[in-house]
């Protein structure tokens, strides 16, 4: 009975510090200190887009035999593409996608994602995390790894997981993500 009660206590003394700690946050991402590591969880969504006057991925290479490839095994895209909190692209911007993705997979879409998340908002301003992972496009639900970061993300490592809000026959699209980023304190 001591045992619980003691319990009891350090959870009444110690919550107060971590529920503060969560009301200053971003609605799109919550940071939890746990003493040793920092876990963030951010959502927010990618927008690619193809088409138009300015897209924000363009093709700058690819393979002599990509046109007669379903999966465009060899070509190269560079985006720059903008990171809101919601579907809509005209929700609050929080960041951007800034790097590259290519066809690496003869059969299927699999994109090689070489990207840096960068952020403008809140408490992460000035802070970005890096993906280098393979992307099966088509999954429905696909995980990738993180890599590293800078700012609040420095020596960051974990997953991102994403979903394909939309596509459309252009090519553009709309990605979901949500990422899990552990860092040290």
């Amino acid at each position: 009975m001591g045992r619980v009660v003691v319990l009891v206590i350090l959870m009444l003394v110690t919550t107060p510090a971590w529920v503060a700690q969560g009301q200053d946050q971003e609605s799109w991402a919550k940071r939890v200190d746990t003493g040793k590591e920092v876990v963030t969880t951010l959502q927010f969504y990618f927008h690619d887009k193809l088409s138009g006057s300015n897209p924000s991925a363009i093709q700058i290479a690819q393979a002599n035999g990509t046109n007669n490839s379903g999966s465009l095994f060899g070509s190269l895209f560079m985006i720059d593409d903008p990171l809101t909190i919601g579907p809509d692209p005209t929700s609050k911007q929080v960041g951007r996608a800034r790097g590259m993705y290519g066809s690496a997979g003869q059969t299927d879409l699999g994109l090689i994602m070489v990207i840096s998340y960068g952020f403008t908002d809140g408490i992460y301003q000035g802070s970005s995390f890096s993906l280098l992972s393979l992307n099966p496009a088509l999954n429905p639900v696909r995980e990738m790894a993180i890599v590293g970061g800078t700012g609040l993300f420095r020596l960051a490592r974990g997953y991102a997981i994403a979903q394909t809000y939309s596509i459309k026959a252009n090519g553009d699209a709309i990605v979901g993500y949500n990422v899990t980023i552990v860092t040290y304190v």
